[in-house]
């Protein structure tokens, strides 16, 4: 998986080995669907402080599109830890739904057993 950094904090930058492994460990079990991930960090008032961190994630999927996560926190890891939770939730059951279509739809119908049946 290829996990793409950008932030314009100087704060957030020094963070950016750590960001990698730490996207790079949660989304592991679902990696082979996300050939690749963006993370943004974003301070969104600045130097005032309060819950301003912004973590936006998008994570571009085979077959699915792209999901686009975001999360606010009064710090920058916190922020991450909940929007990588929001995003993976989030592909998880992406993927439960197009897989149980799927299954839906190969499942031919049978004109002679409904016949029988009734």
């Amino acid at each position: 998986m290829q996990v793409l950094f950008k932030s314009r904090d100087p704060q957030a930058a020094q963070m950016r080995g750590g960001v990698e492994r730490r996207v790079q460990v949660v989304l592991r079990r679902i990696s082979w669907r996300v050939p690749r991930a963006v993370v943004q960090f974003s301070d969104v008032n600045g130097p005032r402080g309060g819950v301003d961190k912004c973590c936006r994630i998008e994570l571009r999927t085979d077959g699915a599109g792209s999901v686009v996560v975001s999360a606010l926190a009064k710090d920058w890891r916190t922020a991450l830890d909940d929007a990588l939770a929001r995003a993976s939730r989030f592909v998880r059951r992406l993927w439960q739904r197009i897989g149980a279509e799927r299954r839906l739809r190969r499942r031919p119908i049978d004109s002679q057993r409904m016949n029988q049946a009734q």
